[in-house]
Order: structure tokens, then C-alpha cells, then sequence
């Protein structure tokens, strides 16, 4: 898919692409509408829907789906099968933006993609609002999902000219809207369910995720059109480039560095849970802490953590200090790792009932979540905007794909919690976080010139890719 014309200047809104808050805007309402939704599945499930014999027999195609999970784990509770079924909707959901990204990069074009995606989880989300067709339903979500997320970030780089310096930040404002989702979506649609029952709730979803798409096709005309710039005349695609495919080998080599950082993060929604119920006193005088009320720190966190990081960045910048795209992601592994250390320093600071001090997770969730903005957003952006614009789409769903992987390793792992203890299980975690981070650091001399913003590369390149706009130095 070619790359398109970038907007004028003149489209700008607060120094971004007025296309950048179209995106973002429509990432915001997708979140909102995910994130609600999957705050209340679980719970539907095991509190509600599978408890009632007479409501499951109304699922089309629930007999079958429990045969198929049964035949593969053996006999399952009611919490057991709704944990595996979530599981495993999930990694679709995580790992089908891959094949999102590659149909929107050679068969629909990414504007028709993001629009079918958002349709159908816009579909899914209101089926769900019934019993019967439940599980046709999280498909509907699934396959929507895939397309959407496969190509709506993917169309980022197309707002900004090869160099543009504003490119460097923008994934830090579409990050900023993807957290927010985050952190107002259980609260809105889980106040709903709490009121008027599940059903109610996931209309929420389905009504955020409308809206979404309304917002995509309402800012249409601050998207740049798509063109056939990468097909030949007889309309099969342009070879990649020399530079091109060694981007693409590049990015396929650093894969495993980001799954490394996701399964440490994977860690913060799966045993992290347990660690807190188990081994911290949560007492505030006579008031408990929810548990769930940690997990929203992280939804709020970068709101409060992109415009400092911007900062930082912009003070460095004029010193001529700010760090790379490969320092930044080395920082934010390391400062990651180090945050879970806290953690494992538990034991050392527990009360005399075996409970560490609740300062400990809070301290966690404010280093951790700097961290974060120095390695989530940067390295979508890198993937986004390194890619070869044929395969923006495909390259961005791999690195969704980390997600995916590492929160499969991440389960496997849960395992080991038992066995270690707490404060040797943080400590690995930390060690793969932190030993990525230090491959990022000690690669960072061999990766610069592999994945070279477009508009440094060679002369020669830059006129075989037909890049788009005057080259700026980066």
C-alpha cells in the first residue's frame, strides 16, 4: 500500500496532524469499548451465564466449543473453561492484527479494513447483549479486532514527510489515547452492569465502538487518500528494495527483545494479582484496598507520564542529549526490570504477618509505568514507521503479535511462582526485562544504520522507494 500525500501544515491541530487525533480518537473509543467489555466476560461468565443450565442451552455452538476444550485439558469447571475461553479470545485478539495488517496491505487498503474491523466489533459488542449468539459474538470481535488494530496505527507514518521531527512524538500521544480507553472503560460499562445487568454493559461496548468508527469516516478528510504507488502496471507489487528488505529482516530480528518486555508486563495482569491479595498488607486503617483498583493505575498512568516523558525528551533535545529510538527502549526495559526488583524486595520489608508494605506495589506502578512510556509507544512507532509502507500493516501486526507471545509465556511461567517464591520469581522476570534492555543498549551501534529513519538512507533508495515529501534531516 503506498505511502500517501502528506497533509499541509495549515491541517495542523496543537503542532500534530489533525489525522493523528482521527486515529487516536478512534484507537480511544475502540479501547473504551474493548476494554469495557472484557472487564465484565469473566465475570458473566462464571457469575451469571454459566450458572444458569437453561441459558446455556439457548448458546448456538456452546456444546461444541466445550467439547473442544474438554478434549484437549480434560473435564473443566464453570471458572476453569471461562478462564481457558478468555485465554484464548485473547491471543486472537492480540495475534489476528497480523493477518489484519497483511489484508489490508494487499487486498482492501487500510481505510476499508479499519472500517469492516471496526463495523464488525461494532456488531460483535451488541450481539453480545444476547445469549444465543454469544459466541458468535467474541468471532465477530476477534476477526474485527484483527482488521482494525492491523491497520489503524499503521497509518500514522502516512501523516508525516521522511524526517518530519514531529513523527518522533506522535506515538506518544496515540499511546496517551489507547491508555485512556483503558482506564474510563471498566468504570463506565461496569457501572452500567452493576445497574442494569450485563446485557446493558456490553451495549456500552458496542455504543463506544459505533462511535468509533463514526469518528473514523467523520475525519476522513484529514486522512491522506491511498494510492497504488508500490503496484506495477500489470497490478501485482513492487519488489521491496535492498533497504527495504533489510528493514524488514531487522525488525524480524528485535521480535524477540520486545516479547521479552511483554512477558514481564504480562506478568502485572496474571500472577501480579495474586502477589498482591496473598503477600501485601493492603490495610489503610479499617479499609481494604480493592485489588482491581491497582490494575487501574496503569490505565491512568501515562496520562499523567506522556507530557513528562515529552518534556524530558524536548529539554534533552535542546542539549542535544535526547536519546535514540534504541536508547529509549533500552531505558525503558531496564527501568521496567528494576521496578519488578521492588517487588522481590517484599519479604525483606513484611510486617509481622508476612505482608509487605502497600508503598511497595505503589512505587512499582510509578517507576514501572515511566518505563513503559519509554518502550510501548517507541517501539510501535518503530515498527510503524520503519516498515516499508507495503507492509506497514503486516510488520505492525508481528510486533502486536509480542503481545500475543508474551502473554503466553507469561502464563507458562505463572507456574513457577510456587515453586520459587515470590522474590526469586520478580527477580527472573526482571532479568529477562533488563537482560533485553541491555541487547537493545549493546546492539544499538548495529541497528542504527539497519533502521535508519527513511529520510537518512542512501539517495539511491530514497528515489527507488518514491518516498513521499522533500526529505527532512532527521
Amino acid at each position: 500500500m503506498a505511502e500517501p500525500a502528506v497533509p499541509a501544515p495549515t491541517d495542523d491541530l496543537f503542532g500534530q496532524p489533525r489525522g493523528l487525533w482521527v486515529l487516536a480518537g478512534t484507537e480511544l473509543w475502540d479501547r473504551i469499548s474493548f476494554h469495557g467489555m472484557v472487564a465484565m466476560l469473566v465475570l458473566d461468565m462464571t457469575g451469571d451465564l454459566l450458572l444458569h443450565p437453561e441459558r446455556v442451552a439457548t448458546l448456538i455452538g456452546f456444546a461444541a466449543f466445550r467439547n473442544l476444550l474438554e478434549s484437549m485439558s480434560g473435564p473443566l469447571s464453570n471458572q476453569a473453561l471461562a478462564v481457558q475461553a478468555f485465554g484464548y479470545y485473547y491471543a486472537f485478539v492480540t495475534g489476528l492484527p497480523l493477518l489484519g495488517g497483511w489484508i489490508g496491505d494487499r487486498v482492501t487498503g487500510r481505510k476499508v479494513a479499519v472500517s469492516g474491523g471496526a463495523a464488525l466489533m461494532t456488531a460483535g459488542h451488541f450481539t453480545l447483549a444476547f445469549d444465543r449468539t454469544f459466541l458468535i459474538a467474541l468471532v465477530l470481535l476477534m476477526c474485527g479486532a484483527g482488521l482494525l488494530r492491523g491497520n489503524l496505527s499503521a497509518q500514522v507514518k502516512s501523516l508525516y514527510a521522511d524526517g518530519d521531527p514531529r513523527e518522533v512524538n506522535a506515538f506518544q500521544y496515540y499511546y496517551m489515547g489507547i491508555n485512556f480507553g483503558a482506564f474510563i472503560a471498566p468504570i463506565t460499562s461496569g457501572t452500567v452492569a452493576a445497574i442494569w445487568g450485563w446485557h446493558a454493559g456490553f451495549a456500552v461496548s458496542g455504543f463506544g465502538m459505533l462511535i468509533g468508527l463514526l469518528v473514523y469516516l467523520s475525519g476522513q478528510r484529514w486522512l491522506p487518500a491511498e494510492s497504488s504507488r508500490h503496484r506495477t502496471a500489470k497490478g501485482t507489487r513492487a519488489p521491496l528494495t535492498q533497504a527495504e528488505r533489510s528493514r524488514v529482516i531487522t525488525l524480524l530480528l528485535i521480535w524477540p527483545l520486545a516479547v521479552c518486555y511483554w512477558i514481564a508486563q504480562a506478568q502485572i495482569w496474571n500472577v501480579y494479582n495474586v502477589w498482591l491479595r496473598d503477600a501485601v498488607d493492603l490495610r489503610l486503617g479499617s479499609f481494604t484496598i480493592p485489588v482491581p483498583w491497582f490494575q487501574a493505575l496503569d490505565g491512568l498512568a501515562p496520562g499523567l507520564f506522556i507530557p513528562l516523558v515529552l518534556w524530558i525528551w524536548a529539554r534533552q533535545a535542546e542539549r542535544g542529549r535526547e536519546p535514540d529510538v534504541f536508547g529509549k527502549l533500552a531505558f525503558g526495559c531496564v527501568l521496567f526490570g528494576a521496578s519488578l526488583t521492588l517487588l522481590a524486595a517484599g519479604p525483606l520489608l513484611a510486617n509481622a504477618q508476612g505482608r509487605a508494605p502497600v508503598i511497595l506495589p505503589l512505587l512499582f506502578h510509578v517507576f514501572s509505568n515511566f518505563g513503559a512510556m519509554y518502550f510501548a509507544p517507541v517501539i510501535l512507532g518503530l515498527y510503524a514507521t520503519r516498515a516499508p509502507a507495503s507492509l506497514r500493516g503486516t510488520l505492525v501486526g508481528i510486533n502486536m503479535l509480542a503481545v500475543a507471545a508474551g502473554i503466553l509465556i507469561s502464563g507458562w511461567m505463572g507456574g513457577l511462582y510456587e515453586a520459587l517464591s515470590p522474590g526469586p520469581f520478580w527477580l527472573l522476570s526482571a532479568a529477562i526485562c533488563s537482560g533485553a534492555g541491555l541487547v537493545f543498549w549493546l546492539a544499538a551501534p548495529f541497528l542504527r544504520p539497519l533502521l535508519a529513519p527513511i529520510a537518512e538512507v542512501a539517495p539511491r533508495d530514497l528515489k527507488s522507494e518514491g518516498t513521499a515529501g522533500s526529505p527532512v534531516p532527521a
